[in-house]
């Protein structure tokens, strides 16, 4: 009995804590629509899988436009939140400014700074995402990329691990990798991608010029068809036959390596 009364009182606690506040939550189609037209910064989008797409049309249009996941849930998911009316439609509200990638490279160009951007392809562990940020911010990276579906959420768990790096940063969240390394190969900034399988080694490149590092997720590492576009790969040279490092900690390695080149 006392056994089924904590884990009660535990999922409760749990819900309560990934629950978000009511002032974090845009509740309707009209305020979404408003809040989407005023550029709020919006983690993303759900919608009631119930209702007929058509009612949602101008928020799905918009999403689309400003790069903002959109996702379908079930009723239940969004009367979880226990929010009252709400059209089948609700916003969370970012903690995160999202910065435009191209107004981000002019910026950091036009400071003269070496430019050393991070790309992050299917990291989902917020912390790792936040610890990344924190080496990232430390040694010397203007900003972070992120695709808008297949990375975890850069809620309050993230910027708590980044230590306020995140908050410095400049994030910049784009619709497709893909596209990404396009704009920056066309502002001249090369690419590389950290790969475990690579033949190049850490030490081997010339992080000299602006370039961006992309890192992966730990079980699949980087997209295929985005390390085919990269400028080169390389892997982090390990002993003892060890093949595997947290991928913050993977981030840490490379960053510091390119701080000293640069130095």
């Amino acid at each position: 009995m006392i056994y089924l009364c904590i884990v009660k009182q535990f999922r409760q606690q749990f819900k309560q804590q990934n629950r978000p506040k009511k002032s974090q939550i845009v509740i309707g189609i009209a305020e979404v629509t408003t809040a989407l037209n005023t550029g709020v910064a919006l983690d993303k989008i759900l919608i009631n899988n119930k209702v007929s797409e058509t009612q949602f049309n101008e928020v799905i249009k918009l999403a689309n436009t400003f790069d903002i996941p959109l996702q379908k849930v079930p009723p239940e998911k969004i009367r979880g939140l226990n929010i009252g009316d709400n059209d089948g439609c609700i916003a969370l509200i970012s903690k995160i400014k999202y910065q435009d990638l191209q107004q981000v490279i002019d910026v950091t160009v036009e400071s003269g700074s070496p430019v050393l951007f991070v790309m992050l392809d299917g990291i989902t562990d917020v912390r790792n995402i936040g610890a990344i940020a924190r080496s990232a911010y430390a040694l010397g990276a203007q900003a972070i990329i992120i695709p808008s579906k297949g990375v975890g959420a850069l809620n309050e768990d993230a910027i708590l691990t980044s230590a306020g790096a995140m908050e410095q940063l400049a994030v910049c969240r784009v619709n497709s990798l893909m596209k990404a390394v396009d704009t920056l190969h066309l502002n001249g900034i090369q690419v590389y991608a950290s790969e475990m399988t690579a033949t190049k080694t850490l030490t081997d490149i010339d992080f000299a010029s602006p370039c961006a590092i992309i890192l992966g997720g730990e079980e699949n590492g980087v997209f295929p068809a985005l390390m085919k576009i990269c400028d080169a790969t390389f892997k982090i040279n390990m002993q003892n036959n060890f093949e595997s490092l947290n991928v913050s900690v993977a981030a840490g390695i490379i960053l510091y390596e390119i701080q000293k080149q640069r130095n």
